[in-house]
């Protein structure tokens, strides 16, 4: 099994669930509140839709305001 958690990335998003963010992908941009934080993905709830975005998709993820 390989381990693909990125313990930066996952703590520092740790810190900002609940909150506003941005979260660039190589796909795109999704820009709402951060509900959920896996070591292998993150749910970002976009009204009522429903993001899950692979931690290795991740570009970079900045607090909204």
């Amino acid at each position: 099994m390989l381990n693909f958690v990125a313990p930066y990335l996952y703590q520092t998003l740790q810190s900002v669930v609940g909150r506003q963010v941005a979260v660039q992908t190589a796909k795109g941009s999704v820009r709402d509140v951060l509900r959920h934080v896996m070591p292998d993905h993150v749910f970002v709830q976009v009204h009522n839709t429903p993001f899950f975005i692979r931690t290795q998709q991740i570009v970079w993820v900045m607090p909204s305001c």
